[in-house]
């Protein structure tokens, strides 16, 4: 699998990535070499990738608990403080091993820690390998609100290794399909169409699409690496998939991030249909490939009250206005849509229905 080029690193995949990350850390001479993982990762994923590390440097594990209740400032504060007793310097290494909670909270642990030590990331789920880990992107949660403090700062290596998949269980796979189904939807219609018709693939296409995903984004990324202009695209199925994922986050049915994306996609594909961007048959077929992945979800009046509280904070608002990035047929978006509060409610009904 051919390595792609990034802002200033590479995107190295599977057997070969093992061999650039080796020589990398070889080249720089690293005091200490941290490895940032979770309890899973450090059970599932830590065995295989210690086997294939090479390095004279001393290397430390440090483990945290999973899920998205540990990417906070709290964590980082914990995580900055046992650095530097465990004797941290500026030529520490620290590579994050583990999903999108380890790559955006690690990231960030990294870039603010004594103004920036060097990381790499090394995502062990689906949604971190197509999306989480590429772009530089690093940051936590401000109580419920998503990704509120944060950087854009690069790693010095991003290795993809579609190996650790075989410990995701189903629902962590379905929730990284509906970022690469995003990517498909926003930049590439034949990517969309491969992906809506997954029950006619195999475990073998999966390593194919998985680096077309990350190409996508990573095309996109480095067009405009602030998100000042077309990276904006990246947000189709956020502003309303934030908020639901948000609202849920500490109910009784608290979604994946992929689940929460997949229900903001298909509404705000309903509403890209609404402003007359979107055909009705694309809209179908954008509601038949998605439902064939994810079950149907019910979001209740009440719930809805609190989701639209949740897109008042959205960090894509500008000037109070709720900024949307809608579709302009598949495979192609339009920026800074504002949507009408009607309009909203009927896509809540749309997905009710």
């Amino acid at each position: 699998m051919q390595a792609i080029m990034a802002n200033g690193y590479p995107i190295e995949f599977n057997a070969a990535g093992y061999s650039a990350l080796n020589q990398y850390i070889a080249q720089k001479k690293y005091s200490t070499v941290f490895v940032l993982t979770d309890a899973h990762s450090h059970e599932y994923c830590a065995p295989h990738f210690l086997s294939l590390l090479e390095t004279t440097a001393p290397v430390e594990i440090i483990e945290i608990e999973p899920g998205e209740s540990m990417k906070t400032i709290q964590t980082c504060v914990e995580l900055w403080t046992l650095l530097t007793e465990m004797g941290a310097d500026r030529k520490s290494l620290l590579i994050n091993l583990g999903g999108g909670v380890i790559t955006d909270l690690g990231g960030f642990v990294a870039a603010t820690f004594k103004r920036g030590i060097d990381f790499i990331h090394i995502p062990t789920t689906l949604l971190g390998m197509v999306d989480a880990s590429i772009g530089g992107k690093n940051g936590v949660d401000l109580g419920l609100l998503k990704n509120q403090v944060g950087v854009i700062h690069n790693p010095k290596l991003l290795l993809i290794d579609s190996t650790y998949l075989q410990t995701l269980p189903a629902r962590q796979m379905r929730s990284g399909l509906a970022e690469m189904f995003k990517h498909g939807l926003i930049h590439d219609a034949h990517y969309w169409t491969q992906l809506s018709h997954l029950s006619d693939l195999d475990v073998n296409d999966l390593d194919a699409l998985i680096h077309r995903s990350v190409a996508i984004k990573n095309e996109i990324v480095s067009q405009d690496p602030t998100e000042n202009g077309i990276r904006k695209a990246l947000n189709f199925g956020h502003t309303l998939g934030h908020a639901i994922e948000s609202h849920f986050l500490n109910s009784d049915t608290p979604l994946l991030h992929g689940e929460a994306i997949a229900l903001g996609m298909l509404m705000e594909a309903f509403i890209s249909h609404q402003k007359g961007y979107l055909t009705a048959a694309d809209l179908q077929a954008i509601k038949t490939g998605l439902q064939t992945i994810f079950p149907p979800f019910t979001i209740t009046e009440e719930d809805q009250q609190y989701i639209r509280e949740y897109l008042i904070h959205d960090k894509k608002n500008e000037y109070g206005q709720i900024q949307f990035a809608l579709l302009e047929g598949i495979g192609k978006t339009r920026l800074h849509e504002t949507v009408e509060n009607e309009l909203i409610t009927a896509a809540f009904d749309f997905l009710n229905n």
